[in-house]
């Protein structure tokens, strides 16, 4: 189901709790926002639909990807200090990133995986774990 856009700063401020079984569907909702949002924006994290839930939802290329639990557990190469800006908030924000990270993850079934996004794809996954760590750009 197609949610609103968080804009709260006290629900986007606090950090996200691991998600379980329980929480599938907040993937579906996660993805059908993404969906109808796909024209101005790539990726989503559950605080900014008002769940405080570790799951995030962004496209890959054409693939859309659904990461519950991720933690960067490595990243290289500084990437630069970029614009960025968030459905979330008003506005361009500048932001540090990293030109890759290496994420782990539970995918849709709940496998656990590592996977590393590199170049815009590691951007978007950046900023959306900023969201679960309440990290605000």
């Amino acid at each position: 189901m197609v949610k609103n856009i968080c804009k709260d700063i006290n629900i986007l401020s606090k950090k996200s709790e691991d998600a379980s079984i329980l929480d599938i569907n907040i993937c579906q909702d996660l993805k059908d926002t993404l969906l109808f949002n796909q024209e101005r924006c790539v990726g989503m994290a559950a605080n900014m639909i008002g769940i405080n839930k570790n799951i995030i939802v962004f496209f890959d290329k054409d693939e859309l990807l659904i990461l519950i639990n991720p933690k960067i557990i490595r990243h290289s190469k500084e990437y630069k200090i970029l614009e960025e800006g968030c459905l979330s908030l008003e506005g361009i924000r500048k932001t540090k990133r990293y030109y890759s990270v290496t994420v782990e993850y539970l995918d849709i079934h709940f496998k656990k995986r590592i996977s590393t996004f590199l170049d815009f794809t590691g951007q978007i996954v950046q900023h959306e774990i900023d969201h679960l760590n309440g990290i605000i750009i």
